[in-house]
């Protein structure tokens, strides 16, 4: 399939045609979450919008190999290089290890993006299972001169980097106006300077998650996992490096220095960013205390929301803004999107249950065309939604006679929307899913009904080949005292 794709190069500052580095295989990184609580409606955002961009680079048939890494060491508290690890803090409050937080909030996580049907990426992997990687990288980062250590502690120099190499290129920051504005915080004076920031820090006799190194026995900066882990998977250079806007600085600026300086060239190609969500114009964060779990959301269960609102809902509303653009929560636009989204699944059922006409009112190729340039600009999804209910007014229009559709026309739909409704924009119709997940729960009632009338006869043989047969479907009975429950493997 032809490529027309243009995207927003942060770097650049512009868009940009994609031309990937080695057609038809693209690199695609991005920054996961830090797993130390719920999800939020703020980490949905840059979930469904790199999903999106995963789905129709493969739609267009490349290759990608999409990582999307999960921060679990390293990360302090205010993105500082002092203080409390985020983990270690929730796992005091808790009383738990660390890796048992970490595991209980990754699998919330990735519960809730099974929910907004976000596809799995093709690796996840951790910064805790990549510390001999992060320490070979600052080895290079330190021969090269551009990192020292201090009381067994190594730091990134930032004043020396930038004589070579322009620090700030992807956020605009001048070296010179960071060294006026930037105070000297309590516990940083072993730095050479307050900008420079943490490659390896010497653990604290408190500090729980610690590895040896030839430094210290410490743990790895916030912002090298990144630079490691992606040339790990993707090589030196590769094409995407995606993230939300907050990181933007100084997590990804770090990153640009800390691989150019141990490579002596950039690792990224095109930087991609989503915006925020915002509620009452103040953005959305856990450490603002503003946000809404997307339990809550799902469940209704919070104050600030009037109803519960179902994943495709969800999913619809985030899709609904372009993702360079900013979101401001509120129910009413919640529940607008959820019409929206009830309509546009309702005119897919319609759809299937249209009789051709002999003629043609609609220009179906056109409106195919319209989608796909809609696509190619920068994944720009709320023109992509426009012509999409200019499909719904045809079909329901032709379901009220007052439009011809013919044969040709109605598979020409069939397939637009197949393709862009539910595989590229990745919704579903969560109606259907509860109607077949009632009837299997009805079905299991019958079949758990007739396994007990063949014990009550005592027919053993009967009721053991029925449990079996369900456990070679996939689905295990466990008896109790008073019937059988069921499950899924």
């Amino acid at each position: 399939m032809q490529n027309n794709l243009v995207i927003y190069n942060s770097l650049s500052r512009k868009k940009e045609p994609f031309k990937p580095l080695h057609p038809p295989f693209v690199g695609l990184y991005v920054c996961g979450p830090t797993v130390y609580s719920d999800a939020h409606l703020g980490h949905a955002r840059p979930a469904v919008t790199f999903d999106l961009l995963y789905r129709y680079l493969t739609h267009l048939e490349y290759k990608v190999r999409y990582v999307r890494n999960i921060t679990d060491v390293g990360h302090l508290e205010n993105d500082a290089d002092e203080g409390e690890d985020k983990i270690e803090k929730k796992a005091r409050l808790e009383h738990l290890e660390p890796m048992e937080v970490v595991q209980k909030y990754l699998n919330n996580y990735l519960r809730n993006m099974d929910q907004l049907n976000v596809l799995h990426p093709s690796i996840e992997p951790r910064a805790s299972g990549h510390i001999i990687e992060q320490q070979e990288l600052i080895k290079e980062i330190l021969e090269k001169g551009y990192a020292y250590e201090v009381n067994g502690s190594v730091y990134f120099d930032v004043e020396k980097y930038n004589k070579k190499y322009k620090y700030g290129k992807l956020s605009g920051r001048i070296l010179e106006e960071l060294q006026s504005s930037i105070r000297t915080l309590e516990g940083q004076e072993e730095k050479k300077n307050p900008f420079d920031f943490a490659l390896w820090k010497k653990a604290a006799p408190e500090h729980l998650m610690r590895w040896p190194s030839p430094w210290s026995e410490g743990f790895p900066g916030w912002h090298l996992e990144c630079s490691a882990m992606s040339t790990k998977y993707l090589g030196d250079v590769f094409d995407i490096h995606g993230g939300g806007m907050d990181l933007l600085f100084p997590h990804h600026e770090c990153e640009i220095a800390q691989s150019t300086a141990a490579k002596g060239k950039e690792s990224v190609r095109y930087w991609m960013h989503n915006n925020m969500i915002t509620i009452n114009g103040q953005k959305m964060a856990r450490s603002l205390g503003n946000f809404i779990t997307l339990d809550h959301l799902f469940s209704g269960k919070h104050e600030l929301l009037k109803q519960a609102y179902s994943p495709m809902t969800i999913r619809f509303f985030l899709l609904q803004a372009h993702y360079r653009g900013t979101i401001d929560f509120s129910n009413e636009a919640l529940q607008a999107a959820e019409k929206g989204f009830q309509k546009l699944m309702k005119a897919i059922e319609t759809l299937n249950r249209l009789k051709p006409s002999q003629s043609s009112t609609m220009d179906s190729a056109s409106l195919k065309n319209k989608c796909y340039e809609a696509m190619d600009d920068d994944l720009n999804t709320p023109i992509l939604l426009s012509h999409l209910f200019e499909g719904v007014r045809y079909i329901n229009s032709a379901a009220d006679g007052s439009e011809k559709l013919t044969g040709t026309d109605i598979e020409e739909l069939k397939n637009l929307m197949s393709t862009f409704v539910l595989y590229i924009l990745g919704l579903k119709d969560e109606a259907a899913g509860a109607g077949d997940e009632k009837l299997t729960g009805d079905l299991m009632k019958i079949i758990i009904g007739l396994r007990q009338d063949a014990k009550n006869r005592k027919e053993w043989a009967m009721s053991d080949k029925i449990r079996e047969d369900l456990k070679n479907a996939g689905i295990n009975l466990k008896d109790l005292k008073d019937g059988a429950e069921w499950e899924r493997e």
